[in-house]
Order: C-alpha cells, then sequence, then structure tokens
C-alpha cells in the first residue's frame, strides 16, 4: 500500500473502478452454495483452517460436481490457503506432491490397454491417466473469485520450497504449464497507464517496479507526464493486477544515464524533439509467473503502438542494467583476459562493492572494465545464449547491443550489480526478426561497431 499521497484538487486522484455486474452474480451464486455446504457439512472446519483441513477440503473439491457448491468450496480453499503461515503451506504443498500425484499403476494399465486397442476410448483413458489430479484441483481453485490470483501467489509461494525440497518440483512444472496455458498471449490486454487509470492499478505500479524503485505518488506522476508513458498487459481473471509493465521516456538521442530520466521536477522536452523512445524500466510483476513470458509480446506490441501514433520517433533503445557482470567478475577465470595491472583493477572493483567510485571515463579503470563488460555481454553464453539475463531477453527479442554507459547508474544496485554501468539495446524495427533468428539459430549476437572494437 502507498503510505503518503500528494495534495490533488477535485478530479485529480485516481479513479477507484466499481463492482460490475459479473461480479454481483458471482458473489449471488457464492451464497446460494455456502448456504448448501453448511447443510452438507462441506467445507473447511469452523474449528481451524490449518493445512489438513485445507487438504481434506482439496479432496472434497475434487469429488464435487454441483456448480454452485463447488463455487463456494473453491473459494473457502482460496481464503484457507490464504491463511496459512509458510510451514503450513510447506506441508500443504508435499501432500499436492504426492496425494494429488499420478497414479503409476493406472498409467501402466492404461498403457497396456492403449497398446492393445488403439481406440479413442483407449487413448481417452491414457491421457486421463498421465494428468495427476492436482492440475483438475488448480482449475477447480480458479472458479473461485481471486482463485487465479491465489493460484499465481500460491506458485511463488512454491517456489521457495524447490531448492530444499526438489520432489516438489514436479508439482511447479504442473501449475507452469497450466499457466501457460491460461495466459495465452491471446488473452492478454494492453493498456496504457496514466494518472487516470484506477488508484488499486497505480498502486501495484509503484509496487512492483522492480528496476528503478518508485518513491511514493509524486514519483509516480513525474513517470506518467506527457514525456513518459507506461503500458502493461492485463488479464481477464486479474482485471487491475498488471503481469508486466513498461516504463518509457521520450528523449532527443539515446539516453546514457538513468539519473536525468527519473529526476523530478524535470524540463520538458518540446513535442517536435522527440526523437526517441527509452525503455527505461521493465517489470515482471509476479514470481508465481516465472517461465511464462509475454515481456518480450509487449515490447513489441509498445513498438508499434508508438510506431503510429509518434511518427516523429526515430529509433528505440532500451537503457538496461547488467545485472550479472560484477559476479561474473567474481566468478570466472579471466586470466585470459586480465594482466597484473588490470587484475589488481578487477579486485579493487570487487573488495569495493557499492562503495566503487566509477571516476573519469577515459581513465585506465573504466576502460578495462568496460572491455570486460563488452565481453561478458558479448561472449559470455549459457547454452549458446547471452549469459546475462537481460541481454538474453533482449537479444532474444530481435535487439542488438548498442553502446555500453560509464557512470550511468550510480545507485547502489546499480553500482553493486555492473559497476554504476549500464548498456543500450537497439530495437532495428527493419532488424528484429533476423536478429532473433540468428541469435536462436545460429547463437549470433547483433552488435554495434562500436561495441565489437572494444573486444
Amino acid at each position: 500500500m502507498i503510505d503518503e499521497q500528494p495534495e490533488m484538487s477535485v478530479g485529480q486522484y485516481p479513479r477507484v473502478d466499481r463492482v460490475n455486474p459479473i461480479g454481483r452474480a458471482i458473489s449471488s451464486v457464492l451464497e446460494v452454495g455456502r448456504e448448501i455446504l453448511a447443510r452438507r457439512g462441506f467445507g473447511v472446519s469452523p474449528e481451524g483452517s490449518g493445512p489438513q483441513a485445507l487438504i481434506n477440503s482439496c479432496r472434497q473439491l475434487l469429488l464435487h460436481r454441483g456448480e454452485a457448491s463447488g463455487l463456494a468450496l473453491a473459494s473457502e480453499i482460496r481464503s484457507a490457503y490464504n491463511m496459512l503461515d509458510p510451514a503450513g503451506r510447506k506441508e500443504f504443498f508435499q501432500a499436492l506432491a504426492t496425494e494429488f500425484a499420478v497414479d503409476s499403476n493406472e498409467i501402466h494399465a492404461a498403457a497396456a490397454h492403449y497398446a492393445q486397442s488403439s481406440d479413442d476410448v483407449a487413448l481417452a483413458r491414457l491421457v486421463k491417466a498421465v494428468e495427476a489430479p492436482r492440475i483438475k484441483l488448480f482449475r477447480r481453485i480458479n472458479m473461485a473469485p481471486e482463485g487465479t490470483a491465489t493460484l499465481v501467489a500460491m506458485r511463488g509461494h512454491l517456489m521457495t520450497f524447490l531448492a530444499e525440497n526438489p520432489a516438489l518440483r514436479a508439482v511447479d512444472q504442473d501449475m507452469k504449464h497450466t499457466f501457460i496455458s491460461w495466459f495465452n498471449k491471446g488473452f492478454l490486454e494492453m493498456r496504457r497507464i496514466d494518472w487516470g487509470s484506477p488508484a488499486v492499478v497505480l498502486e501495484k505500479i509503484i509496487k512492483y517496479e522492480a528496476v528503478h524503485e518508485i518513491n511514493g505518488w509524486e514519483d509516480l506522476r513525474s513517470r506518467l507526464q506527457p514525456d513518459r508513458l507506461c503500458y502493461a498487459f492485463f488479464h481477464p481473471a486479474m482485471p487491475n493486477d498488471p503481469l508486466v509493465f513498461v516504463e518509457i521516456a521520450l528523449t532527443q538521442g539515446v539516453a546514457r544515464r538513468v539519473g536525468p530520466l527519473l529526476t523530478r521536477p524535470r524540463q520538458m522536452i518540446p513535442p517536435d524533439k522527440m526523437d526517441t523512445v527509452v525503455f527505461y524500466s521493465i517489470s515482471n510483476c509476479h514470481p508465481g509467473l516465472a517461465g511464462v513470458s509475454f515481456g518480450n509480446f509487449l515490447l513489441k506490441h509498445v513498438v508499434e503502438e508508438i510506431h503510429r501514433e509518434i511518427p516523429g520517433i526515430k529509433q528505440f533503445v532500451t537503457l538496461s542494467p547488467i545485472p550479472g557482470f560484477i559476479r561474473w567478475l567474481g566468478s570466472e577465470d579471466l586470466s585470459h583476459l586480465l594482466d597484473d595491472g588490470t587484475q589488481a583493477i578487477v579486485t579493487e572493483v570487487l573488495s569495493a562493492a557499492g562503495d566503487f567510485s566509477p571516476g573519469d571515463p577515459t581513465g585506465e579503470t573504466a576502460q578495462t572494465l568496460m572491455k570486460l563488460c563488452a565481453h561478458y555481454l558479448y561472449e559470455s553464453r549459457l547454452g549458446g545464449l547471452a549469459l546475462d539475463p537481460v541481454a538474453r531477453f533482449h537479444l532474444g527479442n530481435g535487439a542488438s547491443l548498442h553502446q555500453l554507459n560509464w557512470a550511468a547508474d550510480l545507485s547502489g544496485k546499480g553500482l553493486r550489480q555492473s559497476a554504476g554501468m549500464m548498456v543500450n539495446y537497439l530495437y532495428d524495427l527493419e532488424r528484429i526478426e533476423l536478429n532473433h533468428d540468428e541469435y536462436f539459430d545460429q547463437s549470433k549476437i547483433a552488435a554495434s561497431k562500436s561495441l565489437r572494437k572494444m573486444l
């Protein structure tokens, strides 16, 4: 939630959405369903809503066939899950991994039957056998109001237990594959976020910003001025909860430092001087949707939208962090790239961490680190793709490495992760598809001549 709100005159406050008719209809069905559950003695027990009570309700939901009572039971399960502490969540996830897993005996029997009689009935039996009951459970929980949001949060919680309990990875994979279907790009809606957007949406933009923190309402308002744009993807089941959003600056020329983009107040560039779109922040809002890719679709949609609406725009670039650079410096054997002098520079940078001072861009420290960073972005690979996660995202979208910028992000986070350096990726509309294909088919990274000269 937001702790402070600026003084605003009437008409300036963010708009608040009202309950829609569909929501009222669902609430009415829920009330009937709860009465049915109460008469039958079903649902989460009134004396407690711990993990065992929740697991028992999940068993009931899998067997349930009534629409109103099933909706009410799914709603109770959603509420009960949200009351669990971490220990209770872990117990619940372990039950999903064991009790609600596939029956291997049934799979073998169905496979043997299909081998003997390869008809549609045998195939249907085999398909049913290989689907874990928990997948059906997820679909039924999804019926409840806010069920989708609860399941997304549930996977986010689940992921925190995977390292210590690998047996839960099967549950994670089932949830991920389910979400890939539910969050197909055909269901997503792109919206422009502005000061007239609902207050609940604006609050979430502040909360979810993952690259450059938004410090309250006035800071958000500054990022929604006429020379700034924000677009987000939404899903019909989570209409006021963005999935991913991108923040954009309209500038004259390519931005090399993030500070001026975030400064407030600032001098506005006249609209006829704006020739460049700078994507300076893209935030995935829900850990539970990790691996469900739609950030790339958002950028492509935004490029098309702006290209159509603002004909004076000539180039699309990012001003991106380099989150893995310092970690790479400290973990890789770089002896083939360093001599005694440059090794001393690297040692000094690693020991300074967030207290590093970038200094003169023409100095030996700057030149050494920029050459190493160019090597990191262009040469270092993981499975044939760029090692840096942000580079992997933009290069996979068809962008090219454009230029490295010294002392571009002087925040503590920027200094710790990349010694204050940032990089511009260029989205050349005529080469996006070619770059994309060459990157994935040939592991070829598109880069400017100036950046390649640094290698």
